[in-house]
């Protein structure tokens, strides 16, 4: 940025930073017994009976960052080998990949989930087939179809296998998991559109009218909900049977909740995230732990921020910048990355375009920071209140301003790393590294 932006924001001085770390329950299961924690959990006699030898069995695969997520598909399709039967990968993730077969096969080979990793076919395809009505219990709404993958709906079971947290958009018994992969995720993008068509905030009721439409409809023959920590480590898993998703999911959710990687102070002027992406979160960071967004409305928690500054879209969001909305400034580093067809596809199927509304963009990342602060109202300029963070899932190691290292001492599961220090700025006014 040149001329008169660039001056304004020169004569902002930021404050030094301390370096600290959150402490979190680190419950988790160690990678290499991951494998033998699914046969564990899938093996339950009457989870295994609908997998008969020779059957053709789907297993979803989302496109979130989920943790060790290779080595949990290959575990589900080495236990359904077990029994006689044929495993195949469905890429399960609405709208996502640029709502292409080729993008979604595309964004989990990124996850490492290749047919080579997970030893069976992958089965990408955006075709779907109505499986069933919903009903028509929301007032004034119709009866919806309900569209799931052709190919899932055409194998003789799926395994629906997702990982169980709150939503970034909406408040409800279900929110991600089980109900929403079915819903949203094996809807792929026609689908997924339906279930968003009156919008988020119906989307608590939306998500289990779809679910229990496909549980009655289509083959699904059991549920596994995956549970993470908050350092985004896998901490355990839940099989279902159709039967027992409805009762168990909101139970699993409640768990999840406790978990999330939220900072512990709750307010600053600047939040200052590093990087956001799909893989982060659906939303690009996830209002869970950085707080407003869009979907304010009908979602809540995470920090309260003034402002906020994203300086960077992760490799594996592809070019999605879906989520950037949210924010007040971001880099043009960030803005010359953006794939807005894939952006706006995913905003297009949730109807919420607010998601991708292009903030200020500053030429750096100095300036994006002190463009937002300059624009804060009511703040304390001498003493300001900034956080830098890595993403939403990374919140264990993070910076806060001199004016915050009080509060911080006084936490009982925060803990002081650093003095006070400079941002490390290099010359063209970029940070050195990233958290």
């Amino acid at each position: 940025m040149s001329g008169i932006i660039s001056q304004l924001c020169t004569e902002i001085q930021l404050p030094r930073m301390i370096r600290v770390r959150q402490h979190f329950d680190r419950n988790r299961i160690e990678i290499e017994r991951i494998p033998q924690a699914v046969f564990d959990e899938l093996s339950r006699p009457e989870l295994g009976e609908p997998i008969q030898p020779g059957k053709r069995i789907a297993i979803t695969c989302g496109s979130r960052g989920i943790a060790n997520i290779a080595i949990i598909t290959r575990a589900i399709a080495d236990f359904v080998k077990s029994k006689g039967a044929y495993p195949v990968v469905i890429p399960t993730m609405g709208s996502h990949g640029g709502a292409t077969a080729e993008g979604q096969k595309a964004l989990l080979a990124s996850y490492g989930v290749t047919e080579e990793s997970v030893g069976c076919p992958i089965v990408s395809s955006m075709e779907t087939v109505v499986i069933g009505k919903s009903a028509s219990n929301i007032p004034g709404a119709p009866a919806f179809d309900v569209r799931i993958d052709k190919n899932a709906a055409e194998s003789d079971g799926i395994i629906v296998a997702g990982r169980i947290k709150p939503h970034t958009d909406f408040r409800g018994p279900y929110e991600s998991g089980i109900m929403k992969m079915m819903a949203i995720g094996l809807g792929k993008r026609e689908g997924a559109d339906i279930c968003h068509q009156l919008g988020f905030g119906q989307m608590a009721q939306m998500v289990p009218l779809f679910g229990k439409t496909i549980i009655k409809n289509a083959p699904i023959i059991l549920g596994l909900g995956i549970l993470e920590n908050a350092y985004s480590e896998t901490a355990r898993f839940a099989a279902m049977k159709p039967s027992e998703i409805e009762e168990m999911e909101p139970e699993l959710l409640k768990e999840a909740r406790s978990h999330l990687p939220v900072i512990f102070l709750d307010h600053a002027d600047v939040l200052v995230v590093d990087c956001i992406g799909k893989d982060i979160s659906g939303n690009g960071m996830d209002p869970n732990v950085t707080g407003s967004s869009p979907c304010t409305p009908w979602v809540y928690g995470g920090i309260t921020a003034a402002r906020t500054a994203i300086l960077d879209l992760t490799p594996e969001t592809h070019g999605s910048a879906y989520g950037m909305g949210a924010a007040h400034t971001i880099t043009r580093r960030l803005f010359d990355k953006i794939d807005f067809d894939a952006t706006y596809v995913n905003a297009i199927t949730s109807h919420v375009l607010d998601f991708v509304r292009i903030p200020a963009i500053a030429d750096n990342d100095r300036e994006a920071i002190q463009l937002a602060l300059r624009s804060c109202v009511g703040n304390d300029r001498d003493h300001p209140r900034i956080i830098r963070i890595a993403d939403s899932l990374h919140t264990e190691t993070l910076y806060i301003s001199e004016a915050m290292e009080a509060e911080a001492r006084e936490h009982k599961q925060m803990e002081i790393l650093s003095e006070p220090e400079d941002w490390p700025f290099n010359p063209d006014g970029n940070l050195l590294h990233r958290l």
